[in-house]
């Protein structure tokens, strides 16, 4: 064997190796490049509008995990109170700050609505929608209301008398209530509904008995009614969930409503152009990577990513709808 003439082409095949895999190792890298040169050693902050352990809060922290891979380590933060309006209030002093993020949905925007919030997402910078997670209204295991069909013929004898324990005024629990009670034909405003701060308050509520149903998202409810400690009577989606597929849809039962409590994040007001569009493309690739894909399986939420001016047009139309099905209620 030319020992001579067969180093070139080892050397030359070497060459294009060693090319290939920088080409794979900068194209793999990419994304993190672009992030953390955008940030330029910045830390990103999250605010969680709510207190721990709800669906902003978990939504902030899965975040938190996602981004890891491409921001490096991020901050998530809780401000309770109001619905998020406390948070909003809050979070408009980091106006033209891009490294402050804040988790928000449609609750917020019926708690801006209910509670005549001076502060409103106007003085904020809509990055992207990010999730949709649907209600489920239930009732202890020992209720004697076993089904939808039930408690409707309940509230059609007599409204008032029927309680129903969600979150806060005004949120996406009493919009749904609201709902419920004028597609059986009764007046929105006399829906017996009874407002806490979060979910878990509500569900001390109905397992004492001091109400007859209670409404939450499907992700913080499925694992009680897993566990035999609440019954499932329906979900606001449009089609039977996978994690609880032995349960109608509201649709189902007799009662035309559906309703999905999405969340997104936002940016504060005052930021530029190309920061705005920086961080919609740092928010996008978290979507469309496995962690988050992993958090959605697990969560049980639904994709529902949404940038740019469709997201813009849908905020504004969410704020309408919101703001007419609460003034119907007598909230807003």
């Amino acid at each position: 064997m030319n020992v001579k003439g067969v180093a070139p082409f080892v050397a030359a095949a070497v060459a294009t190796a060693v090319l290939l895999v920088s080409t794979v190792a900068s194209s793999g890298d990419e994304g993190k490049s672009d992030a953390r040169a955008f940030l330029d050693g910045r830390q990103l902050r999250i605010m969680a509008p709510a207190a721990p352990g709800g669906g902003w809060d978990q939504t902030a922290r899965e975040m938190q995990s996602a981004l890891r891979g491409t921001v490096g380590r991020t901050e998530v933060y809780n401000v309770n109170g109001a619905g998020g309006t406390i948070g909003l209030s809050q979070y408009t002093r980091y106006r033209g700050q891009p490294t402050e993020l804040m988790v928000m949905g449609l609750v917020m925007v019926g708690a801006i609505a209910s509670n005549h919030s001076p502060v409103t997402l106007s003085q904020t910078t809509p990055l992207a929608r990010l999730t949709t997670d649907y209600e489920i209204i239930v009732v202890p295991t020992n209720s004697p209301v076993q089904s939808m069909r039930d408690l409707v013929a309940r509230m059609r004898a007599d409204l008032g008398s029927v309680s129903i324990a969600g979150g806060s005024a005004g949120g996406v629990e009493q919009i749904l209530a609201g709902l419920v009670g004028r597609a059986i034909g009764g007046d929105p405003a006399k829906v017996n509904y009874i407002a806490h701060s979060g979910g878990g308050e509500a569900l001390t509520t109905v397992l004492s008995g001091s109400a007859t149903a209670a409404v939450s998202g499907v992700s913080e409810l499925v694992p009680q009614v897993k566990a035999g400690k609440m019954r499932a009577l329906a979900v606001s989606s449009p089609q039977r969930l996978p994690a609880l597929p032995d349960v109608p849809t509201l649709k189902e039962a007799g009662v035309d409503v559906e309703l999905a409590n999405w969340r997104a994040v936002v940016a504060p007001a005052g930021i530029t152009v190309d920061e705005e569009s920086a961080l919609e493309d740092v928010v996008v690739e978290m979507t469309r990577g496995d962690a988050w894909q992993e958090t959605l399986r697990r969560r049980g939420w639904a994709d529902a990513t949404m940038v740019g001016p469709e997201f813009d047009a849908f905020m504004e139309s969410e704020q309408r709808r919101i703001a007419q099905v609460l003034k119907e209620m007598g909230l807003a």
